[in-house]
């Protein structure tokens, strides 16, 4: 097993289950830090979510 390199940060995400195709995927989090952004695995369906105060501290979402 490979040891992950230490130097290189981890990317915050959020888990995303997409109705569209039922599949889960990830968003993650733009270099601003201000959204999430990511797209369905299979058809490329984009999905997004603002970071912001009163938010929630949810780790998973489904798409609409």
């Amino acid at each position: 097993m490979t040891r992950p390199d230490p130097k290189q940060a981890s990317r915050p995400f959020l888990g995303v289950h997409f109705r569209c195709c039922n599949v889960y995927g990830r968003m993650y989090k733009t270099p601003e830090g201000d959204r999430y952004e990511g797209r369905c695995p299979r058809c490329g369906n984009p999905v997004g979510a603002k970071v912001g105060e009163g938010g929630t501290g949810r780790r998973f979402f489904t798409t609409s």
